[in-house]
């Protein structure tokens, strides 16, 4: 022990051995954070993989069965690939039903179900975004507190409701209620017309146009990516709708795809499941796909609606 190691440090100086110390911690914590960060990158998309994995697995399953023959669910029903490849099933599946006027009833049901609904949607979040009236808050807060009402609550006032139009067993009890009361439209169109700069309308009222035209001619066409994801949304639902159909529709004839699936399954699917795989393929295929196409828009008009921010 030297002198100076007895001579205490003065007051503010340093200790250099601590300071070192510390020095060293902070040139090697930002390689530590760094492989922390990659390890939690690498488990974050493992679990997403496999949850991934989980959910496709199902829908792969099911095609591949749609394509084997009988035998071979038979003999080896856990067998994964067809040995060989059939397209029989599909074409049992097409002609055992009438899987045509099916198609048919769900696709002008979901046709005419968008169109209206983007119409009255879009005239109704521009009226509780820009149009101020008395108890347009209150009114705005308990249209979208419906929303929060299970379908199931609604079922028996509303086929005595169909009943008294004498809408049963017809159309338009599918189609009208669609059209008009929707209220994640309302606020779907509502979020994206406050997106849109107060400026447009300005400009609009100052040339002479009245609210009809601003909102034809301003609002409308601005709202263009929110109403092609809003249509996707609403077909996916509308041509996806079981329990009212399953209520209010008696003949077969009016039966739309997922009623006819399930009548289909009754009497084939202790028969032979793998025409039953096919059948739920032609039901599915088409809504897939309009998903696949449509997911980025439907991201991106959520993102631009500001959903999170306001």
């Amino acid at each position: 022990m030297t002198a100076a190691d007895l001579i205490p440090p003065l007051v503010g100086e340093p200790d250099v051995e601590r300071v070192d110390a510390e020095r060293a911690g902070r040139v090697g914590r930002p390689g530590r954070d760094r492989t922390r960060r990659s390890l939690g990158r690498i488990l974050i998309h493992a679990a997403l993989a496999v949850a991934g994995f989980a959910m496709v697995f199902p829908f792969v399953w099911m095609l591949l069965t749609s394509f084997k023959t009988l035998p071979q669910l038979l003999q080896d029903p856990l067998s994964f690939w067809p040995d060989p490849w059939t397209l029989d099933k599909y074409v049992d599946a097409w002609n055992a039903v009438p899987f045509g006027q099916a198609y048919l009833n769900s696709i002008y049901i979901c046709v005419l179900a968008v169109v209206g609904t983007l119409l009255t949607a879009s005239m109704a979040g521009y009226a509780f975004a820009r149009i101020r009236f008395r108890g347009s808050r209150v009114l705005f807060i308990v249209f979208l507190a419906t929303q929060m009402i299970p379908k199931q609550v609604t079922l028996i006032p509303f086929y005595l409701l169909m009943a008294k139009f004498g809408w049963v067993d017809s159309h338009l009890s599918l189609i009208v209620p669609a059209m008009l009361v929707n209220p994640f439209a309302v606020f779907l169109m509502r979020q994206f017309v406050l997106s849109l700069p107060k400026e447009l309308e300005e400009a609009a009222l100052v040339d002479g146009a009245g609210r009809w035209r601003t909102f034809w001619t301003i609002i409308l066409p601005n709202l263009k990516p929110g109403l092609g994801a809003l249509g996707i949304i609403v077909a996916l639902d509308v041509w996806n709708s079981f329990l009212f159909p399953l209520v209010l529709l008696n003949s077969p004839d009016l039966f739309t795809v997922p009623l006819l699936l399930a009548s289909f399954r009754g009497q084939f699917g202790s028969v032979d499941y793998g025409l039953v795989m096919a059948a739920s393929a032609l039901a599915t295929i088409p809504m897939l796909v309009a998903f696949v196409i449509g997911q980025r828009r439907i991201l991106n008009s959520m993102a631009a609606s500001g959903l999170g921010g306001r």
